[in-house]
C-alpha cells in the first residue's frame, strides 16, 4: 500500500492531510538521548545500521507520523568524496581538508561509506508499518559545497560564496563532483527501499538571483532529471531553504515532484505562485512549536486553510528544536489529524 504521505507526492490526496516534521528523529527525544548515551558520537551511529534503523522509527513509534525520514546526515557525501569528517561536542561537523586551501584531487573516493546508510533503509522498509512512507534525503550541491569549502558551517557562507565570484570555474568542479555524487547516493537509497526522497539546499537563501539560478537551479534539476530517468516512480521533494521569491523558479525548472517551504513565508502567496497542482509541504515555524503558545493551533489552521487547494504535506519550516516538549509535538498532531479539510 503506498500510504497517504506518498499518494499526496504524487499529486493524489485522499482528503487528509499527512504529516511528517524534518529532523523529527532526533534529540528532543528522550529515547534518542538514552540510545546515544549507549552508543556513543552522531556519526557512529548514523553508521551503526541497526542504531540508524531504531532512531528513524523512534519517532513512528511514538507519534505515527506518515513519514519517516532515514537517520543520516547530508555530509555523508563530502566523507564518501574523501574529506575527513568529525562531529565536535559544541562546534558541529568539521571536515578536512577545506577545498578552499585544497582540491578535489587531493582526495581518495570511498563510496564504500554510503553502504551502512543502505543498509537503515533496508532494515527500516522491513519494520516500519504499513502505509508509512520510507524517506531518504541527500544534501543540494550547493549547500554540500559550503561546508566542503569552508570546511565547516557558517552563517553566510562566506568563503564559498568568494569563491563563486572569485574563481567560479573552481567551484564548478566541486558542484559536478557532487552532483554526480548524490546522484549514485540517491539511487542507491532509492533501490535499499526509500520510496520518496529530499533534497536539503539549507543555505539556498544566501545567494543573489542569478548565483542561485547557477549554483542552486541548475545543479538541483541535473540530479532530478538523471533520478527521474532510472526511477521514475520515485518523487523528489526539493527544500530550498531562504529562497523567498525565487521558489516558483526553483518549482518550475528543477523538475521537482513537491517543494518544501519554510517559515519566513506566506502560505497563501505560496499556494498562489507555485504551479498548479503541485504538492507543497510545510511550513510551521519550528519555534511556534517550541513556544506551543495558543497561537500554535492557530497557526496550524492558517497553513492548512492556504494549502487547501492543492496536495499538500504538513511539515515544519526547518528540522524540529531540540527543546521542543514532547506534548507541544503531540498537540501539533492532534490539530492536523482533526482539521477538516
Amino acid at each position: 500500500m503506498p500510504g497517504l504521505l506518498l499518494d499526496t507526492l504524487n499529486g493524489t490526496p485522499s482528503g487528509q492531510v499527512p504529516l511528517w516534521l524534518m529532523r523529527q528523529a532526533g534529540r528532543y527525544l528522550p529515547e534518542y538521548r538514552e540510545l546515544r548515551a549507549k552508543k556513543g558520537g552522531f556519526l557512529a551511529m548514523a553508521y551503526d545500521s541497526e542504531a540508524a534503523c531504531e532512531i528513524t522509527l523512534q519517532p513512528i513509534d511514538r507519534f505515527g507520523f506518515d513519514g519517516a525520514i532515514l537517520f543520516s546526515d547530508i555530509l555523508i557525501v563530502p566523507h564518501a568524496l574523501g574529506q575527513h569528517l568529525e562531529f565536535l561536542a559544541g562546534e558541529g561537523p568539521k571536515l578536512s581538508p577545506k577545498l578552499v586551501d585544497s582540491s578535489l584531487d587531493a582526495l581518495t573516493r570511498d563510496p564504500s561509506r554510503y553502504e551502512p546508510i543502505y543498509e537503515t533503509v533496508r532494515l527500516c522498509r522491513k519494520r516500519l508499518p504499513e502505509g508509512v512512507t520510507m524517506l531518504g534525503f541527500a544534501g543540494s550541491p550547493w549547500t554540500v559545497a559550503t561546508y566542503m569549502v569552508a570546511g565547516e558551517g557558517s552563517r553566510d557562507q562566506h568563503e564559498a560564496r568568494a569563491l563563486a565570484y572569485r574563481d567560479p570555474a573552481a567551484l564548478q568542479v566541486i558542484i559536478d563532483a557532487i552532483v554526480d555524487e548524490t546522484i549514485t547516493y540517491l539511487s542507491g537509497q532509492i533501490e535499499a527501499g526509500a520510496e520518496a526522497v529530499q533534497l536539503f539546499d539549507s543555505w539556498a537563501g544566501s545567494l543573489a538571483p542569478d548565483e542561485f539560478e547557477k549554483w542552486v537551479i541548475a545543479p538541483n534539476a541535473r540530479i532530478v532529471a538523471a533520478l527521474a530517468e532510472k526511477h521514475p516512480k520515485t518523487p523528489v521533494i526539493g527544500f530550498p531553504k531562504g529562497s523567498g521569491e525565487k521558489l516558483p523558479a526553483y518549482a518550475r525548472e528543477t523538475g521537482v515532484k513537491a517543494v518544501g517551504v519554510d517559515e519566513t513565508l506566506d502560505p497563501a502567496w505560496v499556494a498562489r505562485e507555485l504551479p498548479d497542482g503541485m504538492p507543497v509541504q510545510g511550513n510551521l515555524d519550528p519555534l511556534l512549536l517550541l513556544a506551543g503558545s495558543e497561537e500554535l493551533e492557530k497557526r496550524v489552521r492558517t497553513i492548512l486553510d492556504a494549502f487547501s487547494g492543492r496536495p499538500h504535506v504538513f511539515n515544519l519550516g526547518h528540522g524540529i528544536d531540540r527543546r521542543t516538549p514532547i506534548e507541544h509535538v503531540e498537540r501539533l498532531i492532534a490539530a492536523v489529524r482533526n482539521h477538516a479539510v
